[in-house]
């Protein structure tokens, strides 16, 4: 059976009108393809860490990493992804494993 993951989204806008082109339609694709915006944030302050800091974070979690693959490359979604793209730069992507516990990171 296939875990939920979290993918972590870090980015600075580069053009408002295409991100915004981007999340008007995202958020219900995103339900679609069993997706849920846990958390927005707008950059506040760095407290420990060397990433360069971005104006964005959005966290999501997905059914699945086949939920969010589906999302990704389902053909109906060809024309939004490119808002996505033009509409940040800096953008960091990555995918982590939902854990209970921390048992998983020390064995």
């Amino acid at each position: 059976m296939s875990k939920p993951v979290y993918a972590l989204n870090l980015f600075n806008i580069a053009s408002k009108k295409e991100y915004l082109a981007y999340a008007k339609r995202s958020a219900k694709d995103v339900r679609n393809h069993h997706g849920r915006v846990l958390a927005l944030g707008k950059y506040q302050e760095s407290v420990a860490g060397d990433i360069t800091p971005r104006q964005v974070f959005i966290l999501v979690e997905w059914a699945s990493k086949e939920a969010f693959d589906s999302y990704c490359n389902d053909p109906a979604l060809a024309d939004l992804h490119p808002h996505r793209e033009n509409g940040t730069k800096d953008y960091i992507w990555q995918l982590f494993e939902k854990l209970e516990d921390l048992k998983p990171i020390f064995n």
